[in-house]
């Protein structure tokens, strides 16, 4: 059986529950990619984009058997999304890749209000958006009204973390938490519990991931509102 079939077709049993090996292997590239990502390594991006392409798969589940017999839009969607913000994410990482010995691709800061007043306005009317187009479409199986919503913030919500990442705003972090609060509930009522379980190991690894920039952003706008040293000043 090639590397593809064992992919799609190999499935782990517990307590009764079929569950997809690349369920699991999808989730463990994301974890992997948020790790490098909170060490500002350039890594982060390829890294995510493998498990984004084989997320992909699980979540559209009218494309691709999976065992839970659901598809998740929003879910599906957003990884398409996550491969092409994440190119944009690596292209930009890997032009400020520093020369120290770190090897940091960016430089920690928080949004500025006025990049807030654009990117929150837009992400509230994506969302309704969203919940809309969603609705519209349908979910291939009965769903409630929730679940719609869910879907949509969940997709535009990781869209924004993914771009503030790349932006290298402090932000992202609180916003990857906003996400997980309503993907773990959402991923358990589905049945996708390797997600489910990965989204809630993210949700206590983005608080670490997030005081960790909120201290290296600190360290940097302390640094760069020092006064200069006076004797270089002599000098110069």
């Amino acid at each position: 059986m090639s590397v593809i079939n064992w992919l799609f077709e190999s499935q782990l049993t517990i307590h009764g529950q079929a569950i997809l090996w690349r369920e699991i292997i999808g989730n463990l590239f994301g974890l992997a990619s948020a790790i490098l990502g909170m060490r500002r390594k350039v890594w982060a991006w390829p890294v995510g984009i493998i498990g984004n392409a084989l997320l992909f798969t699980v979540f559209l589940g009218v494309a691709f058997t999976n065992p839970q017999g659901a598809t998740l839009y929003g879910q599906a969607f957003r990884q398409v999304f996550f491969i092409l913000t994440s190119i944009y994410g690596w292209w930009r990482w890997q032009q400020n890749t520093h020369s120290d010995a770190s090897g940091a691709a960016v430089e920690p800061r928080w949004a500025t209000g006025r990049e807030r007043a654009i990117y929150i306005p837009a992400a509230l009317v994506a969302v309704v958006a969203c919940f809309v187009i969603f609705r519209e479409v349908g979910a291939g199986f009965p769903a409630p009204w929730w679940y719609y919503l869910a879907d949509a913030w969940i997709f535009v919500g990781s869209m924004l973390a993914t771009y503030a990442m790349a932006r290298g705003w402090v932000d992202f972090w609180l916003c990857w938490i906003a996400v997980d609060l309503v993907g773990v509930p959402e991923l358990l009522h589905f049945k996708f519990y390797p997600s489910a379980i990965l989204y809630a190991v993210y949700a206590g690894f983005v608080i670490w991931g997030f005081f960790v920039w909120l201290k290296l952003a600190r360290t940097s706008q302390a640094a760069a509102a020092a006064p200069a040293d006076p004797a270089a000043q002599v000098s110069s």
